[in-house]
């Protein structure tokens, strides 16, 4: 019914291409002594890729726990992207030479002298720090690499059994996720400042993921239709792929409001110290930015029914939204580590040297697979959606 996927030599060529300037502009950066905006820009790439594939995998559980049917027949796209975690846990792993650059908490002198620091030094210390970092990944790659095996099981034996299997492992993934990402965020993003803290931050990064993870299945989704693959996709389907889109982006603003907020209402110089240099300063354009691409864009684009069920629309949104993500993250992390706003091209070669390495890991995950799954029990359903 669907033919396979084959991955074009010159798709390859091109990945590899820009693979090879990202990790040329990587060692320049390193080289010229911009050490601290190098790492920064590797945090935020190490962070921004391996969330969309969490997000994904987020994306899958909740169909199969839902018990979806207009969804069974793109479910190989995301179990595709969490691939990708396992090559980001190699990545990642290069970040830890990059810990005293980044992360102020890492410094013993200046935990010994700061009480803030000295109180927190139990959760945060290095060799805790890895042991949670190695645990929170074995999770993800077991749980989403099982959810992968079962469901390609059931393409050769059909029936219920490996499908219910799908469904506890999934109920299993969303509760470990729940809390290990929240952490996640914790750890790598949150404590760049150790001094400062929000509730609501970890809650804002689990959202992000789940959008933007969503917004990459619905491009990949609609490019693959374009080649020539997932001929049933119609309209009803890229509704439903816009409906997740703009529900989420009213979620991630209302998160992102309440945090604002409640700091702006409080005022407290504890908490305020996070939006000063976001808002008061050089970054503040980016600041407004931020919410403009994640929220205003997509409610405003995909508020209007007929934009929502263009393919050509709707690629033109996650597009967008996939530059929105970057912002949110480059707001997260560089106003802590470097010492002023500049885009260079370490932001452009770190970001398209990603960007190709996540998309080859993608593609070529996809061509091992049968593209479809073709003994899903709401395969019909799907294909027939309306």
């Amino acid at each position: 019914m669907e033919k396979q996927l084959k991955v074009s030599s010159g798709f390859k060529t091109v990945m590899y291409v820009l693979i090879a300037f990202g990790l040329i502009t990587v060692i320049i950066g390193f080289a010229t002594g911009d050490h601290v905006r190098t790492w920064a820009n590797l945090l935020l790439n190490n962070y921004y890729f391996m969330s969309v594939a969490l997000g994904a995998s987020f994306w899958l559980a909740i169909q199969a726990i839902t018990q979806s049917g207009w969804s069974a027949g793109f479910v190989r796209v995301p179990q595709a992207m969490s691939n990708y975690l396992i090559v980001s846990f190699v990545l990642w792993f290069f970040m830890f030479f990059g810990l005293h650059d980044l992360y102020h908490w890492t410094h013993h002198d200046a935990v010994m002298n700061d009480s803030i620091l000295l109180h927190k030094e139990p959760y945060l210390n290095i060799p805790f720090f890895a042991i949670r970092f190695v645990l929170f990944f074995g999770l993800w790659i077991f749980l989403t690499q099982r959810i992968k095996k079962l469901s390609l099981a059931e393409d050769q034996i059909g029936g219920l059994t490996n499908f219910n299997k799908i469904e506890f492992t999934s109920k299993v993934f969303i509760f470990v996720f729940a809390i290990t990402f929240s952490l996640f965020a914790i750890d790598w993003l949150m404590s760049l400042d150790a001094h400062w803290y929000s509730t609501i931050y970890a809650v804002k990064k689990f959202i992000m993921a789940f959008y933007h993870g969503a917004v990459v299945i619905t491009a990949i989704v609609i490019i693959l239709n374009k080649l020539g693959y997932f001929p049933f996709l119609n309209k009803e389907h890229l509704g439903d792929f816009g409906r997740y889109i703009f529900i989420l982006s009213i979620i991630w603003a209302y998160i992102w409001l309440s945090q604002y907020l409640l700091i702006w209402y409080a005022n407290i110089p504890e908490e305020t110290v996070y939006y000063i240099p976001r808002i008061m300063q050089e970054y503040k354009n980016f600041f407004y930015l931020e919410l403009i691409v994640n929220w205003l864009f997509p409610f405003l684009f995909l508020m209007w029914n007929r934009i929502a069920k263009n393919p050509n629309a709707l690629l033109f949104v996650a597009i967008v939204l996939m530059g929105g993500q970057w912002i949110e993250l480059y707001m997260s992390i560089m106003p802590d580590t470097v010492s002023s706003h500049n885009i260079t091209y370490i932001e452009f070669g770190t970001f398209f040297g990603y960007l190709a390495l996540f998309a080859l890991v993608v593609a070529w995950s996809l061509s091992r697979m049968p593209l479809v799954a073709k003994n899903h029990p709401y395969l019909p359903e799907s294909i027939e959606h309306h």
